[in-house]
């Protein structure tokens, strides 16, 4: 039996503002209308939608606020780019509307997780699913997380965030005002303490993803609440090739040790780091995706700390992901890849959805 999905990164809202894409069809009409247009050229063509989650089986994602700094622009629209502080807290403030506005107006395919009583609703269906083919739709869950706490005015500011219904802060991106990140190394500030102090007072789930490893040490240290890796994979066996952006064995071992778990990234470039869109002999597989799956296992010694992040929608998607995926949809085809890879079905769950749910069970409130 194919397990439910959780899937602890998508740019959800991102897209909605800057693209206009309605998730509430598929990823196929999605991909229709953008026919002609300049998206598939900036953002890659879709690889999510409504249709595409219930063949999937997904039934929670980590739906993310994020926004661009203007010096890394390239050909983002202005509607996501900041310029300073307070642009940058409209647009994470618009797209938080936005996922507010998904729910509210399609609740019978959307849903908040704002707590525990929301998770177990919202995955009871799922778990209760009898066989993949049943025609059963179910709602969808969306976990709010901040990508980057630009959007942050002052560090106070968190408690605001929080009664809004954002669960996980990843404090960087790029690398500005907190800690080093994918593109700037710099160490954490005395700003950046202070927002991971304010944070563990409110029981944040605290995301090292785009952290430099330097940063990821520090949060290590210094954070008592729950660590994760949304999405980010395995630096050793892309032998560097993507710079700060993955993790080292000893970011992933220190993660494991604090019981964190790390999503996966199906992205091509992620998976293996001479593949370049334009060079066809460079091909990529899910056993690629199964081969850095397998080393965090390996590393951590379990199951327990490998899962998925696919950040589909996120400034990349078809067909920069390995050849069998064609929507979120196909990303069950993982499943017997693993088996055949030797892993239990009871380790297969874990990696779908037992581990992501284990840190939301921490995370979220009662």
């Amino acid at each position: 039996m194919i397990p439910y999905l959780i899937d602890a990164h998508e740019d959800l809202a991102y897209n909605i503002i800057a693209f206009g894409r309605d998730y509430t069809q598929s990823a196929a009409a999605i991909r229709i209308k953008e026919t002609g247009t300049d998206i598939p050229a900036i953002a890659g063509q879709s690889l999510l939608g409504w249709e595409d989650y219930q063949a999937g089986q997904v039934a929670l994602v980590f739906g993310t606020l994020f926004s661009v700094p203007a010096r890394y622009q390239g050909h983002q629209p202005d509607s996501v780019t900041y310029h300073s502080t307070l642009q940058a807290y409209q647009i994470t403030k618009s797209q938080l509307d936005a996922y507010h506005r998904l729910v509210e107006e399609n609740p019978q395919k959307y849903r908040l997780v704002l707590n525990k009583s929301d998770l177990k609703e919202t995955l009871q269906p799922w778990q209760d699913r009898k066989e993949e083919t049943s025609l059963k739709q179910f709602p969808v869950g969306i976990v709010i997380s901040m990508e980057s706490a630009e959007g942050l005015q002052h560090v106070e500011e968190v408690e605001e965030w929080w009664n809004l219904g954002v669960r996980l802060i990843g404090p960087v991106w790029g690398g500005t005002r907190f800690c080093g990140g994918t593109k700037e190394q710099m160490p954490f500030t005395s700003e950046g303490f202070a927002l991971l102090d304010r944070m563990a007072e409110m029981g944040f789930g605290l995301d090292v993803a785009h952290m430099t490893d330097q940063s990821i040490q520090t949060s290590l240290d210094r954070y008592p609440g729950t660590v994760i890796c949304s999405h980010g994979n395995v630096r050793s066996r892309l032998k560097g090739g993507t710079g700060e952006r993955q993790l080292t064995d000893l970011a992933i071992r220190r993660i494991a040790e604090r019981d964190g778990v790390i999503g996966v990234v199906p992205f091509n470039h992620f998976l293996k780091a001479d593949w370049v869109s334009t060079d066809p002999r460079v091909q990529v597989t899910l056993d690629h995706l199964v081969a850095h799956i397998d080393a965090i296992c390996q590393l951590t010694g379990s199951a327990d700390h490998a899962a998925i992040g696919t950040d589909f929608d996120g400034l990349f998607g078809w067909p920069d992901v390995p050849l069998e995926i064609n929507t979120i949809a196909d990303m069950k085809k993982l499943a017997s890849k693993l088996l055949e890879q030797g892993y239990t079905q009871d380790d297969v769950e874990k990696i779908f959805h037992g581990n992501w749910q284990r840190m939301l069970e921490r995370i979220l409130p009662s």
